[in-house]
């Protein structure tokens, strides 16, 4: 029982310390409102910081944005990756799983504009 404790202490550990080298995303909601009928239409930043990514995720609705500063390689399944530095717009359809990773050494800096389905959350994690 004991062997069995420390095992999945370590595992846990060595995820924390797995997570914990992740740099922090830090997002800012700028405007969110309840249309259309429906949906909810958020307006936000996100700041990604060197050598960080968002994660492969999702959203019940479309994704368009436009980075303010930086560089990013965007993955879009189904799509070839798409290198986006500032001035580049980018459109996600729904419910299609992405990840925008930063290149070079500077923070990434984007607006994006979320339209999605209000009964659902706003991003859930992709395998």
């Amino acid at each position: 029982m004991l062997k069995k404790t420390l095992l999945v202490l370590s595992f846990a550990g060595l995820a924390f310390a797995a997570f914990a080298q992740q740099p922090a995303i830090k997002r800012t909601p700028l405007q969110k409102t309840d249309f259309p009928d429906g949906y909810t239409t958020l307006t936000a930043i996100a700041e990604v910081p060197p050598g960080g990514a968002a994660g492969r995720h999702t959203h019940p609705g479309i994704e368009t944005g436009y980075v303010l500063e930086g560089e990013a390689d965007l993955l879009v399944e189904g799509q070839p990756d798409k290198h986006l530095k500032a001035g580049d717009s980018y459109l996600i359809p729904a419910g299609v799983v992405h990840d925008a990773k930063t290149h070079g050494d500077k923070s990434l800096k984007i607006i994006g504009i979320y339209v999605y389905d209000k009964t659902k959350p706003l991003a859930t994690p992709a395998p």
